[in-house]
């Protein structure tokens, strides 16, 4: 009965939600007059001895890197968010566009030091949707003009459009821009555990925010102000499932409980649905009883897994297991991994 008032109180505040003041990050605003070769930054490609300027390649999701496989070409890299043109550039090219929140919220990390992420110099906002908090990220930045702590509401400004980070250039200058959920609240602990590289950046690394289709829920809140975001994720399709040992309710579901779909008290297990890209879409409690994460379902294909899953899955067909990255994923959406140590303080004489 509690948890069912709860649910109740639960979909009444997402039902009654107020719509989103929702932007684009600068005036490019092709993306929402379907002139997309103008609103995305190209990517060079030379495939097959073609050379060509991709503005696909600036889309969210599977969108880089082909191969051909069999008679057919595939797409194999994951780019995570989108890569807004410039419309203003001073006469040696560099962008003079300004970039500005895309919704009210909170700036919670900025990143002034080019060389410390791909990103370049970036900046990353919190909003409070939906009893939930969700962060945009706004990378490649040539200058920062607020400061964490900053609130901030639609359209204030962030910084200026440049080209820092890594793979861009004054040509291809541009503002990725990305939209998610934060995965762990111990990424600096899953760093120390996986002995990856120096972590600048704290919970807010953007290998710690997985992304949505951030350009898709642009196009439809426009036509449907009253969309949310938890409403938009949910009509994202399943491409697998993988089902977890159970060990409670997870943080992560904690922090988005309308991703919980079921009754968890009974549960031995946890089922999460996750789209290509491995944004998870989904917990399930399950009464099924696995030693380890298990891909239990996943949409056939003709095409090895790897490829159009971002290589978070092996396989053919339907027959699938996760790689090394599908089961990292998956610990940081559980947060099964130890607690680094402390580290120790000098000792001196």
């Amino acid at each position: 009965m509690i948890r069912l008032i709860a649910l109740i109180f639960s979909l009444a505040s997402v039902l009654g939600a107020a719509p989103i003041d929702l932007r684009l990050p600068t005036e490019n605003h092709h993306l929402l007059t379907g002139e997309l070769d103008q609103f995305y930054m190209y990517v060079d490609r030379n495939f097959e001895g073609q050379s060509s300027k991709e503005w696909q390649a600036g889309c969210f999701g599977i969108v880089r890197s082909p191969i051909r496989v069999g008679d057919q070409i595939v797409l194999t890299k994951f780019h995570e968010g989108i890569d807004i043109a410039p419309m203003n550039r001073d006469k040696l090219g560099n962008p003079l566009d300004l970039v500005s929140s895309i919704a009210p919220g909170r700036v919670v990390h900025t990143s002034p030091i080019a060389g410390r992420s791909n990103y370049g110099k970036y900046v990353v906002v919190e909003h409070p949707w939906e009893n939930s908090l969700f962060y945009s990220i706004y990378a490649h930045l040539a200058e920062i003009t607020c400061q964490p702590g900053d609130a901030v509401d639609a359209g204030a400004v962030l910084g200026k459009m440049g080209f820092t980070g890594a793979g861009i250039d004054r040509t291809r200058a541009h503002c990725h821009l990305e939209l998610g959920m934060l995965m762990s609240t111990r990424y600096d602990d899953w760093t120390k555990k996986s002995g990856g590289a120096e972590n600048y950046h704290g919970n807010f690394n953007g290998m710690n925010i997985i992304g949505a289709e951030v350009s898709r829920f642009f196009v439809e809140q426009k036509a449907s102000p009253e969309l949310q975001f938890s409403r938009f994720i949910s009509t994202t399709p399943v491409y697998f499932k993988v089902t977890l040992p159970s060990h409670g309710t997870p943080d992560f579901v904690k922090r988005y409980p309308w991703l919980n779909h079921g009754a968890a008290e009974s549960a031995v297990s946890w089922e999460i649905s996750f789209s290509a890209t491995g944004l998870p879409l989904a917990f399930n409690p399950s009464t099924r009883e696995v030693a380890a994460p298990l891909v239990t379902s996943i949409r056939p294909s003709t095409v090895p897994q790897r490829y159009l899953t971002r290589g978070l899955v092996l396989g053919e067909g339907n027959q699938a297991s996760l790689t090394p990255a599908g089961k990292q994923l998956v610990a940081l959406l559980s947060d099964d991994f130890p607690v680094a140590p402390p580290i120790p303080k000098p000792v001196h004489p």
